[in-house]
């Protein structure tokens, strides 16, 4: 029994260790770091149009999974006030007290300049400054300019969700050209009909923060017909990548299909809220991210098929 006593004191420190770790790692925000990497190698499959260079995809990879959690952590030490009000982010690190606001500004700061370091040793200058520059749209324009001044905060903010795919294609090539943009526009035009039914939900807690989402100053009509309209026109800049890439059958049809279905669900949730019905918004959320992965995973295997 006093063995065992000794046991579980000894194992507190290691406890300890591994949930200050855990908070860390939720400060970075991993599911959209996850998110941002799906779109990413893909990107430099196109580029490279084949496989690229082992190495250069991991490290590119890793640096962009750091700039991204840098300014996740930046994020959540600029919106700890908000965070600690909306029942959705009530279990961040700095709500639940795990990590101080000075250690979770260090972190942020410690990982965002290593990430623009390792990226202009380990690919270029080019992919450093871009992810320089995401870092600074996603802190400075969206977090703190935009977010709590205006109903369009998810639209012009989310350009810092776009720069994966600059910094990916620019990892590989050094330079940009035309195939990177297009996907970066189809990035740009998929945020809003992304996460605008996510506001529907949390709509409450959305206003019980003082954040204006389009879901709390208008109507659940008004954002199920936006959702539509930037549905349609993300799917149709995802057919300008047919004859600007060059793209072969296999994206072609993906990019058709999964539109059309995209585009249905849009549809539906707006029909839905027109006849003051129950709304399922969450399912048009979960189904914008599975849109954009087999999207972009279309993207890279279609350079590597000879159709």
């Amino acid at each position: 029994m006093q063995q065992a006593a000794v046991d579980t004191r000894d194992a507190r420190p290691a406890m300890t260790v591994r949930r200050k770790l855990a908070a860390y790692l939720a400060l970075t925000k991993p599911r959209v770091i996850e998110l941002l990497l799906v779109v990413t190698a893909p990107t430099m499959i196109l580029a490279q149009q084949g496989l690229p260079d082992l190495w250069l995809l991991i490290a590119t990879l890793i640096g962009g999974a750091m700039s991204a959690g840098s300014a996740g952590a930046f994020n959540c030490y600029i919106d700890r006030d908000i965070d600690r009000v909306m029942k959705r982010t009530q279990g961040r690190p700095l709500v639940t007290g795990e990590l101080t606001d000075h250690e979770a500004l260090v972190f942020a700061y410690g990982l965002g300049v290593a990430s623009i370091v390792w990226l202009a040793v380990f690919t270029n200058w080019l992919a450093a400054a871009l992810s320089l520059g995401a870092i600074l749209l996603y802190v400075v324009f969206y977090s703190l300019i935009l977010k709590r001044r205006t109903a369009q905060n998810i639209v012009w903010g989310g350009v810092a969700g776009c720069m994966p795919v600059l910094i990916g294609w620019a990892a590989v090539t050094g330079d940009l050209s035309w195939p990177p943009f297009i996907l970066f526009l189809i990035i740009f035009l998929w945020t809003p009909p992304h996460y605008w039914p996510l506001s529907m939900k949390y709509k409450a807690d959305y206003a019980a923060a003082g954040v204006p989402m389009l879901a709390v100053v208008r109507g659940r009509a008004q954002v199920g017909l936006q959702v539509i309209l930037y549905a349609w026109a993300t799917v149709a800049c995802s057919l300008l990548l047919i004859p600007i890439a060059d793209m072969g059958l296999v994206y072609s049809t993906v990019a058709v299909v999964t539109g059309v279905w995209f585009i249905y669900e849009t549809h539906r949730l707006y029909n839905l809220a027109i006849r003051h019905e129950q709304v399922s918004p969450m399912r048009v959320f979960h189904g914008s991210i599975a849109y954009l992965s087999l999207l972009f995973l279309a993207v890279g295997v279609d350079p590597l098929l000879p159709f």
